[in-house]
């Protein structure tokens, strides 16, 4: 195939390789012996609460997304094909069950349909703990 030209990829990384390793030592020549010494760091700790309540700072401006779920069902594919304006599809709440609050797909809240504005809002009626999550 030809010599390999000095602008092939790979033969100027063997060129770098080379050149960051050491030669062999001519012949009567020692090098010079170099300490090796443990090196001492700090043992880590816990960050100071001031210091945890500025990182907590950075984190109030972020958006995440909050999503109301009215209720869910499931439908063959058959069925959806057949909906047309007026079709109505019945849900698993019952009217005047709470909504579920999501944050980030997670449910946080829950709470009751209001008109804010002309625009739908859920007023917050409770909190999910952690537990009720998990169950």
């Amino acid at each position: 195939m030809g010599s390999e030209t000095a602008g092939n990829p790979q033969n100027s990384n063997d060129t770098a390789a080379s050149a960051a390793r050491p030669e062999p030592a001519a012949p009567g020549y020692e090098r010079p012996k170099t300490a090796v010494k443990p090196h001492n760091l700090a043992p880590l700790s816990a960050p100071a609460a001031a210091g945890e309540a500025g990182n907590m700072d950075l984190l109030l401006d972020v958006s995440v997304p909050v999503v109301a779920q009215l209720g869910s069902t499931e439908m063959r594919i058959r069925d959806i094909l057949r909906l047309t304006p007026g079709s109505v599809v019945a849900l698993d709440k019952l009217a005047g069950e709470p909504v579920d609050l999501f944050v980030r797909g997670q449910l946080f809240a829950q709470g009751e349909v209001v008109i804010v504005d002309e625009s739908f809002g859920i007023r917050v009626t409770k909190i999910v703990s952690r537990n009720e999550v998990e169950a």
